[in-house]
């Protein structure tokens, strides 16, 4: 896809606050550290436009951005490593929640996962989640550039077996460093945009 056009729009902390067009939604989730900001940026070709932290857990809200003035990029808040106040990471939680539940205009959930590990508890919680509910999703493993082809696909195989994954629901190897995924990811993007 080409990208004319790429800006942060807002913040929203509070479901009530979401963008009151109808312009589609593509929403990313992942644990704290696994390179969501890094995999938007590189999507969009741009080097800042979302932050990128030394400090897994600074994303506490939902992140807006509009894309081509068609449709939004989400970055929803990291899970995992957050350092803070239960209370605080649970309303976190319950904004996630919310919104996958209550957003009409969500067309897909891109799920990160770092590739050298396994599925955390968190990870395999939303798949299952998302699959109930018949949420399209697609899984990307960030980092791959750190694994061998043979060591993505056993990788791959685990996850399914332990969560039950099916064929409709891919695995997209990306790294930011080499550009891999980057093509396959956008033409996800797209099939879901038509």
């Amino acid at each position: 896809m080409k990208i004319t056009q790429a800006e942060y729009i807002k913040s929203v902390y509070h479901i009530h606050d979401l963008p009151k067009d109808d312009l589609p939604q593509v929403a990313f989730a992942g644990r704290s550290n696994v390179g969501k900001s890094s995999l938007l940026n590189a999507l969009l070709q741009r080097r800042k436009l979302a932050h990128v932290s030394a400090t897994p857990g600074k994303t506490q809200c939902l992140n807006f951005y509009r894309i081509n003035n068609a449709f939004y990029f989400v970055d929803l808040p990291g899970y995992g490593y957050a350092r803070a106040a239960k209370t605080l990471i649970h309303a976190w939680q319950g904004l996630i929640e919310t919104y996958l539940q209550t957003a009409a205009n969500l067309r897909l959930l891109i799920s990160l996962i770092d590739l050298r590990h396994d599925p955390s508890p968190l990870d395999r919680e939303l798949w299952g989640w998302l699959m109930e509910r018949q949420q399209p999703f697609v899984v990307v493993g960030t980092k791959a550039d750190k694994l061998s082809s043979r060591q993505i696909h056993t990788q791959w195989q685990r996850y399914k077996q332990m969560q039950g994954i099916v064929r409709e629901h891919p695995l997209i190897p990306f790294s930011v460093r080499d550009g891999r995924g980057k093509n396959e990811l956008w033409k996800v993007i797209e099939a879901v945009l038509r």
